[in-house]
């Protein structure tokens, strides 16, 4: 961006508007549609001679080829325009300049006149685009085209083989072969000639796709939402724990798990860690340091987002962080749910409310349960082996589950100040839980296993036991599991909650099937905790189920199926 005040000549041949990639990005979906009908309409002038003859002027097949691949890029491409992606621009600059051309030599005026105002826009428009991309999706992409175009080969071949004996004159030639595999991949007619119209088609409807496939999939990994890898150095960790243990947070201590980048204040006194998924650049928690250092810490935030066209979001912040960020952005808050502190100066088995877990308890100890509460650091290297192959044994998905309160380790040396707890049957450690520090006087819920076969009540008895045994460890307070839309769920079983609280603790009540909503609140529940809320903080209300989606994919509650590893160097 140019410094100081625009030129009046600048300011005209350079504009910059908002509302431009959208729009552009909507148009060059337009122009691709255009420029890939118009040339399909060309490779089944066979099929559908009447829809041909519509068509102005005498198509060649490299024409028509040019342009299903323009469309088919151009296409894509409308996604990354509407980001504002630079790389996404200069591409879709040099598509449309060939698809006017194209469409020129065609005398298809109507559609060059379309691609020309595209590309007069993009060029007017062009100050409106300056997102960076991520360079390693680039080799990626390459890699990927290359596996494809191989696989299309060798598919595309067997295809016309089994059609060998429709083919007029026989196999054909090598040459043949592979002009005949190339143009059916842009859904152009090759050199081959079947006696039967329907070996024909079969062949050329299978080169389209695998053509297709070939093209957009490379595409697609050039231009998608970047998720770069955390960058987070040994520097960053060391000043990060510096200030966590300045100026403590619940969550505060999950800011060092290691998927996770971190932007800094200008002052260095606050950060945000944060990491990218989908294109939703994901902060956690409130921002790591001084409070009063917390807007250059946002700014910097939103200013990393903006070269990236990532859409800045923030999961699981406490309200204070919360009304700083609206404050200091405009953004809108979600009320997500509460988190569970325990006072331990105050906590008891005794009296009627524990009376549940009293009784649990006792069963779980008359069964020969014992717990162990011990830091990290004491914990022996035989029984950290066995902790780290039962926690990948009892995990409850196929992926770990956490992201904005998990640390995503164990037991690690560098985190000797978590304290582990351990409930022993004959010996045998048949459940456990990790809790990470929280300032000198607190701790905060990280990890909780049990083996399928232990009996119920097993985690009742080792935070019954954790909350008993806090203050020999120096611990206040303690931070349990967060309870999900904890007031939805709530005011559905208040006296004379309307029809509209109902339904929407019905549909959490649903939910919980499978995000265990309800279940978490009512197990935290048990202890008498405190209930604090925590926020989603998001741009505008047209990103908020981008940014759901984002929060629950950085969860793992949202898994998407992979394309393989292809290109990948991971």
């Amino acid at each position: 961006m140019t410094t100081g005040s625009p030129t009046t000549e600048q300011s005209s041949t350079r504009p910059t508007s908002p509302r431009a990639p959208r729009v552009l990005g909507n148009l060059t979906y337009l122009v691709g549609a255009v420029d890939l009908l118009t040339g399909l309409f060309h490779g089944w002038r066979v099929r559908t001679q009447w829809l041909a003859e519509l068509l102005p002027g005498a198509l060649s097949d490299a024409a028509a080829a040019a342009t299903i691949v323009s469309g088919v890029f151009l296409i894509v491409l409308g996604h990354s325009l509407k980001r504002r992606k630079v790389r996404a621009w200069r591409a879709a600059v040099a598509l449309l300049a060939m698809s006017t051309v194209l469409h020129v030599v065609k005398t298809e005026p109507a559609s060059a006149v379309l691609s020309l105002i595209g590309l007069a826009l993009l060029v007017r428009y062009r100050s409106s685009f300056r997102a960076l991309g991520d360079p390693k999706t680039r080799w990626r992409s390459v890699g990927a085209f290359a596996g494809l175009l191989a696989f299309s080969l060798v598919a595309g071949s067997f295809v016309v083989f089994m059609a060998r004996d429709d083919i007029v004159g026989g196999w054909p030639s090598t040459t043949d072969l592979l002009t005949e595999l190339v143009y059916g991949f842009v859904g152009v007619t090759g050199p081959l000639q079947f006696t039967s119209d329907r070996a024909g088609d079969v062949v050329f409807s299978v080169l389209l796709g695998l053509g297709l496939m070939t093209l957009l999939t490379p595409v697609y990994l050039a231009l998608r939402p970047p998720e770069p890898r955390p960058e987070m150095s040994d520097d960053d960790e060391r000043r990060l724990r510096e200030l966590i243990a300045r100026h403590p947070d619940s969550l505060g201590y999950f800011n060092l798990r290691r998927d996770k980048d971190v932007v800094w204040s200008p002052s260095g006194k606050a950060a945000i860690a944060y990491r990218v998924v989908s294109g939703v650049m994901l902060a956690s928690g409130d921002p790591v340091g001084d409070p009063e250092a917390w807007p250059g810490a946002i700014k910097a935030f939103l200013e990393r987002a903006e070269e990236h066209a990532w859409t800045p979001v923030v999961l699981a912040c406490s309200e204070r962080a919360g009304r700083a960020w609206v404050r200091d952005t405009g953004f809108s808050a979600l009320e997500l749910g509460d988190e569970a502190v325990v006072d331990t100066t105050a906590f008891t088995l005794e009296g009627r409310p524990m009376r549940n877990v009293r009784q649990m308890v006792r069963r779980v100890e008359r069964a020969g349960y014992v717990v162990e509460v011990t830091r990290a650091s004491e914990v022996d290297e035989g029984v950290r082996r066995r902790v780290l192959v039962d926690a990948e044994a009892w995990r409850s998905s196929d992926t770990e589950r956490g992201f904005s309160m998990a640390l995503g380790r164990l037991l690690e040396r560098e985190d000797g100040d978590c304290v582990f707890v351990a409930a022993r049957q004959d010996g045998v450690v048949r459940a456990f839980l990790q809790f990470v520090p929280w300032g000198s006087d607190g701790m905060s819920l990280d990890v909780m296993r049990r083996d399928r076969d232990a009996d119920p009540g097993v985690n009742e008895l080792m935070i019954a036991a954790v909350l008993q045994a806090a203050q020999g460890l120096g611990v206040k307070q303690v931070s349990l599991n967060f309870a999900a839309f904890r007031s939805g769920l709530e005011e559905r079983e208040r006296l004379g909650a309307g029809p509209i609280a109902r339904l929407w603790g019905w549909v959490l009540h649903v939910a919980s099937r499978w995000l265990q909503i309800e279940s978490l609140y009512r197990f935290n529940a048990k202890f008498q905790p405190q209930w604090r809320s925590r926020f989603l903080i998001y741009p505008t209300g047209r990103d908020l189920p981008r940014a759901a989606l984002a929060a629950l994919e950085a969860e793992a509650f949202l898994t998407w199926p992979k394309l393989g590893r292809l290109g990948a160097a991971r």
